[in-house]
């Protein structure tokens, strides 16, 4: 339970601010971990041709129609000490994600994951392939291309996806009380904190000062992935619209 007394001067009490700083941890935890997969599956989609390419978009974009206690039992059964993944990565390396802080930052990646990947995939399906024909006639093979001209002109969308996953880890709830629990200090992000002082007498005080915490955070964030994707669009030339 959420301490209701703040030291003099703050605004949040320790047990809060521990709870936005987790938030905050495990958000950029899943970008970093999620966003290498999801610029690789977003070039696939984008530029591949195989059967089955409708069916990997459909379940890389699963997360987003799914309801997200779905996605965590799912990770649960998965990476649970029982599951396939799990087991194996106990038993062998000693890694135990359900429960715990890595677990919390796996299922904010999950949850996140489709948000980049649409993100990169609208902006390099912008990439004008004259500008690789070009490198491929100077002699540039595919990897070459796509480092030094692909990936650049993708960098808007890469930026501003990782931004907006971010800033909707922020918010994520159903996945990681599923998958991780609500553990003061290990797993209780601020959407769980909040949930927890509305399940507690007089906690609406509390509710109130995390929620506003959050609306400031997730506001934030998605001001400045739009910032960040015209201020890259600008900078390579491009007319923002």
């Amino acid at each position: 339970m959420l301490s209701s007394v703040a030291a003099p001067g703050t605004w949040l009490t320790p047990e809060e601010w521990q709870a936005v700083h987790l938030s905050l941890a495990v958000a950029l935890r899943s970008v970093v971990f999620g966003l290498p997969p999801a610029i690789l599956v977003a070039v696939i989609l984008s530029r591949g041709r195989f059967a089955g390419r409708g069916l990997l978009d459909a379940f890389v974009h699963l997360p987003l129609v799914m309801p997200p206690v779905v996605v965590g039992w799912l990770l649960l059964v998965t990476f649970g000490l029982r599951g396939p993944v799990g087991s194996l990565l106990n038993e062998w390396f000693g890694v135990r994600l359900v429960f715990t802080t890595g677990g919390a930052a796996l299922a904010t990646a999950v949850m996140s994951f489709p948000l980049i990947v649409r993100a990169v995939r609208l902006s390099l399906e912008a990439v004008d392939p004259r500008l690789e024909a070009a490198a491929r006639t100077l002699g540039a093979g595919p990897l070459d291309r796509f480092v030094t001209v692909t990936l650049p002109l993708m960098a808007p969308g890469i930026l501003s996806g990782a931004i907006t996953a971010f800033a909707a880890g922020l918010g994520e709830f159903g996945a990681v009380i599923t998958f991780a629990s609500n553990i003061p200090g290990a797993t209780q992000t601020l959407p769980l904190a909040i949930y927890s002082a509305t399940q507690t007498p007089g906690g609406e005080a509390t509710a109130a000062k995390l929620a506003l915490v959050s609306f400031i955070l997730a506001v934030g964030g998605l001001i400045l992935a739009d910032w960040a994707g015209r201020r890259m669009n600008r900078l390579l030339g491009r007319t923002a619209r």
